[in-house]
């Protein structure tokens, strides 16, 4: 039951996902519309003072790795471009796909893996995969998008 409720969950966050990256497409990008959301996030790394959701640190390393990883996809269909002196981030047909078979995989890992461990460390777990990806992904886009705005405003004072 659990299971089923946490994936239900995780399906109407990507959908959620979906929306928000669209509607964000609409407005330029800034810095801290990029650095933002994986601060924000942090805050759910509090859960790990409650025992029942603590891991080994192998697996610390094994969850946020995976994540690295699977935001190597979010990382190359992120993408920005200048629109009258403003940075857009474009958006991307295949991120709803990709973000949608990322999602699979990790039903997929959570049903394999939660046969194993409990559900506390499988969740504590999910969460570094999802930090690590967020994390990279981020810094990432904040790396673009830095490159660009220093691109426009060398274009600006030329």
């Amino acid at each position: 039951m659990l299971i089923t409720a946490t994936t239900i969950l995780g399906i109407l966050m990507a959908v959620t996902m979906v929306f928000i990256r669209m509607k964000a497409s609409r407005r330029p990008a800034s810095k801290a519309r990029i650095i933002l959301p994986p601060l924000f996030m942090s805050t759910g790394a509090f859960m790990f003072f409650v025992p029942a959701f603590q891991v080994s640190w192998q697996q610390v390393l094994e969850a946020f790795s995976v994540g690295v990883i699977f935001s190597i996809f979010l990382i190359k269909s992120s993408n920005f471009e200048v629109r009258n002196g403003n940075i857009y981030l474009i958006p991307s047909k295949a991120f709803i796909f990709i973000l949608f078979g990322l999602l699979i995989v990790r039903i997929i890992l959570k049903l394999i893996i939660g046969k194993t461990i409990s559900l506390g460390e499988t969740s504590g777990m999910f969460f570094l995969l999802a930090f690590g990806m967020i994390l990279s992904w981020r810094i990432a886009m904040l790396w673009k998008f830095s490159r660009i705005e220093k691109r426009v405003n060398d274009s600006l004072t030329s």
